[in-house]
């Protein structure tokens, strides 16, 4: 017998678990049924593709047994089985249960925390919310010895020889006080039913089954064995589409995906000719709790003539919709296929191109019905986003899918609708990014595309400012920027370009005392009510896109110089063109770019000099 410590963050997981989801307890059942079901597709799968696993008897269930007097519960699988090795990989330590990351996602929200269980690969654990002890029996195919596994969840556990007729996993929970509810017949076939009705294996309960022999005081209670088959154990996926119910498919949406809510899309195709294959996709209501860490779980699983391959395959879909959950189902593929040929493999690549396909024209219908689609947008944009920087195959399609809010009002707006608006003498779409929206509205670089009633999108999204400068054009529209130089070159007038040489003199003397700190000083066209803005050259990348590499750790980045933009019709500017005092002027010509500097979110190299320019300016005003 050996004794073994849980890692710590296993150890903190189980108190967070039986603490604070104890409301939620019956998702143990649905974890464990998923367990031996995921036991049981492993083993189907390497009993049709490796030779020494050929041999072995494949017969799958799921048995569940309870005793009331005894307080026990028992789960049993006739799946892969663990050796000693598996038992400590996956059930002692962090390697295989992603338990850090659910710690991170933990909300407090006792249903939503409890459908994170399911999503991080931590279920087992969850037994210890209504057991006080738990043992694993368990044998893997192929091997002589089983293996007991036995914790009271309190920091340690044993691990020792034991002995099991075959392969599989047996689970006995000794419940407590507030387990034993979970020794009734049908309060256990309620549960499953809910949770595990189409699991694609049968499960059985085991009960005792009560009938009465006899009269008056020779009746006597006779107690018998049964075992009945709860769960439907159909892959419903292969059923037609006309005899399925919405019902039908919540149930096992969520069966699937131990999410408490119906999902927001369904799509189910069957498609035969050259290709037969079948997939059922389901879009949640809500972003999947680690959509965006790199290690992401895919929500597709493969199937290959009903056998299960894979679930952890990001080849079926392409990343950007990674939000989608389902079954993709070949009937082409080989049994064998490793994630090498799903990467290659040409009947891969159509399923793959079709489902695409399906997918972007259900969210097309969708965006029919603005209202709802905003709802998805607020959900998933982001990741259509992405999808424009990184499928350059579907980018006409997507660049109709996507929402931005713009200068015309609050509401978000497509291309479409803006190129719609758009006057006759608008040849381009203009754009502005930044970090926050209130910010951009009140941003001085609007001023004249506002007066010449010019529509801007406003682009508050930090990923807007690689994806937009990626695409470039919408149809035959060119994107432009408004914080760059020469997106102003077309407001120009000729009285812009007289007030323009007025002021040479002055713009080489603000240049004089600014220096290298900018790349250069010049007349504004964009501007009507502030003295002056930052912009940057047409070749180089934007003040936000900076940022933005900084915050990716691109420290090696060449220090990119603004150029200021001041406006030769404002009052101040006509002040500092009267303006003698030398002193005076090199301290306003520095406020004119710090103040510009500080609208477009800038940080300051020295804000004590900041400081003291500002109070010698005030202390002259005042």
């Amino acid at each position: 017998m050996t004794k073994r410590k849980f890692e710590t963050e296993v150890s903190d997981l189980l108190q967070l678990i039986i603490h604070s989801l104890y409301s939620h307890k019956e998702i143990f059942l649905r974890e464990l049924i998923s367990n031996g079901s995921d036991a049981l597709d492993k083993l189907r799968h390497l009993t049709l593709v490796e030779e020494e696993y050929k041999s072995i008897e494949f017969a799958p269930r799921i048995d569940i047994d309870f005793d009331s007097v005894a307080r026990t519960l028992t789960i049993s699988d006739s799946g892969l089985g663990m050796n000693q090795e598996d038992l400590v990989e996956q059930i002692g330590t962090i390697a295989r249960s992603g338990t850090r990351k659910f710690v991170e996602q933990l909300t407090g929200d006792k249903k939503a925390d409890s459908n994170l269980i399911g999503q991080f690969g931590v279920g087992f654990y969850s037994s210890f919310m209504v057991a006080n002890f738990v043992e694993i029996i368990s044998r893997k195919a192929g091997e002589e010895q089983a293996w007991s596994w036995r914790s009271n969840g309190q920091g340690d556990y044993e691990i020792s020889e034991a002995e099991r007729d075959s392969h599989g996993t047996t689970i006995e929970l000794r419940l407590n006080e507030a387990g034993q509810e979970y020794t009734n017949r049908w309060g256990l076939e309620s549960i499953i039913k809910k949770y595990s009705n189409h699991i694609s294996y049968p499960i059985f309960l085991h009960f005792e089954d009560s009938r009465f022999e006899g009269e008056g005081d020779d009746r006597k209670e006779i107690k018998e064995p049964k075992i009945e088959q709860v769960n439907e154990a159909s892959a419903l996926w292969k059923r037609s589409k006309r005899e399925l119910k919405d019902e039908d498919y919540q149930k096992f949406y969520q069966s699937m995906t131990n999410d408490s809510q119906a999902p927001m899309l369904t799509l189910h195709n069957q498609a035969e000719g050259t290709l037969e294959y079948t997939t059922l996709f389901f879009v949640p209501k809500e972003t999947p709790a680690d959509i965006f860490h790199a290690n992401y779980r895919s929500g597709v699983k493969l199937y290959v003539k009903r056998v299960f391959i894979t679930d952890d395959s990001k080849e079926l879909l392409p990343p950007w919709l990674r939000f989608v959950r389902g079954i993709i189902d070949s009937e082409d593929l080989p049994l064998n296929v490793s994630r090498e040929i799903l990467q290659q493999n040409p009947i891969m690549e159509s399923i793959r191109t079709a489902s695409v396909k399906k997918l972007l024209e259900e969210f097309a219908r969708l965006a029919e019905d603005e209202e709802k689609y905003l709802v998805f947008h607020a959900e998933f944009g982001r990741l259509l986003k992405e999808g424009l920087y990184t499928d350059y195959v579907n980018r006409d399609k997507l660049l109709e899918l996507v929402r931005y809010k713009t200068t015309r009002d609050e509401t978000f707006t497509s291309l479409a609708a803006y190129q719609e608006r758009m006057g006759e003498d608008q040849k381009v779409i203009y754009y502005l990014t930044g970090e926050k929206e209130q910010s951009l509205r009140q941003s001085p670089l609007l001023e004249a595309y506002r007066e010449k009633k010019i529509e801007v999108l406003l682009l508050d999204d930090e990923v807007d400012e690689i994806v937009i400068s990626a695409v470039g054009k919408y149809k035959e529209l060119e994107l432009v920027s408004i914080n760059r130089s020469d997106a102003a070159e077309g407001l120009k007038t000729e009285d812009d370009k007289a007030a323009e040489r007025e002021i040479d003199p002055l713009i080489a003397r603000i240049k004089e005392v600014l220096g290298d700190q900018v790349k250069e000083v010049k007349a504004s066209t964009r501007l009507s009510d502030s003295p002056c803005c930052l912009v940057v050259d047409g070749k180089d990348p934007s003040i936000q896109m900076q940022a933005l590499f900084k915050s990716m750790g691109q420290d090696d980045m060449p220090n990119i110089k603004p150029i200021l933009e001041v406006n030769p019709n404002h009052e101040i500017i006509h002040k500092l063109e009267k303006l003698e005092d030398e002193t005076l002027f090199a301290a306003s010509s520095r406020l004119l770019l710090e103040q510009a500097m500080l609208l477009e979110g800038v940080e300051m190299q020295n804000p004590a000099e900041f400081v003291q320019r500002l109070n010698t300016i005030l202390n002259r005003a005042l």
